[in-house]
């Protein structure tokens, strides 16, 4: 650290003895309905390089839907001569879920069009489904031989790879990032949380110590999020690859809570409040809970989150809520937006915007800093710590 940043640190350790901080946070949320003239409800379950992916009930019938980042912006995904579609991921531009088409429910991969659809369908299989989308790979659940298997794709129907592992009594992958697959499996009659490396025989118990049952529902950056029912309440819960390493999310004073995404550190999902369900989003601690549901207009009764991403200045996150003045479920997009307007640190350290790092712009870190915000993660390493502080200082009196 240069001289003057030592210097910097003493004066700014001084000035803020004497100087009381808020808690607030800097940063600010927006939220975005998603929901699409003329549909009787919509749903958004993933979020991905600035795409939302889900359905909506168009005259009685499910129809897989795109969005970007508007209501107006969105694409029919249902495929010709299906009767039922859905997308429930997104990711590298690809969208997966599954249609009703030919008599069965069969996994299927889009590329941002109906006329691109692909039927990941396996040979023997009864029905299948894909819940996840990452680097070329899908992952999800196909019932072969009359047992539900969790099953790994890699854009064909021919490349399905059966993940059950042995004793299973039947399993799903709801998950896949960086060349793993995060679901459960029935062991023991058990659901069981797991993770697998694109083989049967790569499977990872992940059921914590004391859990009656356990699901992994997302996975990115070596973690995986979901959830486990502890002291017989299902809690919100993440790992990070081994059963010994899961941290309890459930927030105080909650009923009930589920995560159902991962990003960057961060996850998404849902908890049940004062006997209402909250969209929820958490920065790997229970104590770090956001209620979400908080920043919708009113009339909105419930909501959840089921997708998350981040372009390295905004978190995204996508979802729904039930509109009781409307009576119907819409699709909804949350936007967190952090201080400065570029990507470098340089940027996001200037709070205020005015092209100068200056004690202004401490106080509005330190905030966000105290409350382990995202926003004061300068490095973006997934974690508010004294390596940020010291970014901050070395950028102090800095012009951007």
């Amino acid at each position: 650290m240069s001289v003057k940043s030592f210097t910097s640190v003493a004066a700014l350790v001084a000035v803020t003895s004497t100087v009381a901080l808020t808690s607030t946070a800097h940063a600010q949320w927006t939220v975005t309905n998603l929901h699409p003239a003329g549909v009787t409800h919509s749903f958004a379950y993933a979020a991905s390089g600035g795409q939302q992916a889900g359905g909506a009930r168009v005259g009685g019938e499910h129809r897989a839907r795109l969005w970007s980042g508007t209501a107006a912006s969105w694409v029919d995904l249902h495929p010709a001569d299906a009767t039922y579609s859905i997308a429930h991921a997104a990711g590298g531009g690809q969208q997966a879920g599954y249609a009703f088409v030919g008599g069965a429910y069969r996994a299927s991969l889009w590329s941002g069009t109906a006329a691109s659809w692909v039927d990941l369908h396996p040979a023997g299989a009864t029905r299948s489904r894909a819940d996840a989308a990452s680097g070329g790979q899908q992952a999800g659940r196909a019932v072969v031989g009359g047992l539900e298997r969790a099953s790994l794709w890699s854009g064909t129907a021919a490349s399905w790879v059966d993940l059950n592992p042995a004793g299973a009594t039947y399993s799903g992958a709801q998950a896949i990032s960086g060349g793993q697959q995060a679901g459960w499996a029935v062991v023991g009659d058990a659901y069981r949380a797991s993770l697998w490396s694109g083989t049967a025989a790569s499977w990872v118990d992940l059921d914590p110590a004391g859990s009656t049952s356990s699901k992994a529902l997302a996975a990115s950056g070596g973690q995986q999020a979901g959830s486990a029912y502890v002291g017989g309440v299902r809690r919100a819960s993440l790992w990070s690859g081994t059963a010994a390493s899961w941290v309890d999310l459930h927030p105080a004073g909650a009923t009930w809570s589920e995560a159902r995404a991962v990003s960057g550190g961060q996850q998404a999902g849902y908890a049940a409040v004062g006997g209402t369900v909250h969209a929820s989003l958490w920065n790997g601690t229970a104590a770090s809970w956001v209620d979400l549901h908080a920043f919708l207009p009113a009339g909105f009764s419930s909501s959840q989150a089921h997708g998350i991403s981040s372009d390295g200045v905004n978190t995204y996150i996508a979802g729904f809520g039930y509109n009781s003045v409307t009576g119907r479920t819409e699709a909804l997009l949350w936007v967190y937006g952090c201080p400065g307007t570029g990507s470098g640190a340089c940027s996001r350290a200037d709070w205020n915007e005015d092209g100068v790092i200056d004690f202004n712009d401490f106080l509005a870190f330190l905030n966000d800093f105290n409350a382990q915000d995202p926003c004061a993660d300068l490095n973006q390493d997934a974690v508010v710590d004294f390596n940020d502080f010291l970014v901050f200082l070395n950028l102090y009196n800095a012009a951007c």
